[in-house]
């Protein structure tokens, strides 16, 4: 018992150091667009960097800030499924709040992905899709990452797939505390679409 607790707190740790990388302030200051918190919402995260007006590094973010997601749960996932889970659900803490940066961090949606990809690609697929929909109605990234954390714990359901729906579960209440300046602004009707200036 002692060593499970000792290795899914390891697997914890390791996925909270990776998903601590804050990809999106690195790639904005190694390219001369200064510092992405002080745009926008202020998040480290691919829609913001996306404010600055570069898609490319948006791009970049997201991949990365997936990456470290997926590596987290593959990296705990060489001990035992439950240690994936753990080193996935690590990630996510760790982009949330990063130590490096006072524990202010990005909201968590690439990262996810990158965790779900790595669990269970079908209802991470879901997810996704469920995510661009919404962006195509809509055009409000925060209501797509709300609504896309929602379904995502009813899709690893009705994939059979519990665990990954516990896991998914405490993602959306996470989602839903880093997202809760947009809730105000969605309920406000301020929140920002796609395309305009933070």
């Amino acid at each position: 018992m002692v060593m499970t607790a000792a290795t899914y707190a390891a697997a914890l740790l390791a996925g909270y150091l990776l998903g601590s990388i804050p990809f999106g302030l690195i790639l904005t200051r190694l390219f001369g667009l200064g510092d992405v918190r002080s745009i926008g919402s202020g998040s480290i995260g691919a829609t913001n960097v996306l404010r600055t007006g570069n898609k490319g590094l948006a791009a970049a973010t997201l991949l990365f800030d997936a990456l470290k997601g997926a590596t987290a749960v593959f990296i705990g996932g060489l001990i035992s499924h439950e240690a994936a889970l753990a080193g996935g659900l690590g990630a996510f803490l760790g982009h949330l709040f990063p130590v490096w940066l006072r524990f202010k961090g990005g909201k968590g949606i690439a990262v996810s992905l990158g965790i779900l990809l790595a669990l269970y690609w079908p209802a991470a697929l879901a997810s996704f899709a469920t995510w661009l929909v919404v962006l195509a109605l809509f055009r409000i990234s925060s209501l797509s990452a709300l609504v896309a954390a929602v379904l995502t714990p009813i899709y690893m359901l009705l994939f059979g797939r519990a665990p990954e729906a516990v896991l998914a579960v405490l993602l959306a209440v996470l989602v839903f505390v880093a997202h809760s300046a947009n809730i105000r602004r969605l309920l406000a009707g301020t929140e920002p679409r796609i395309g305009q200036k933070g």
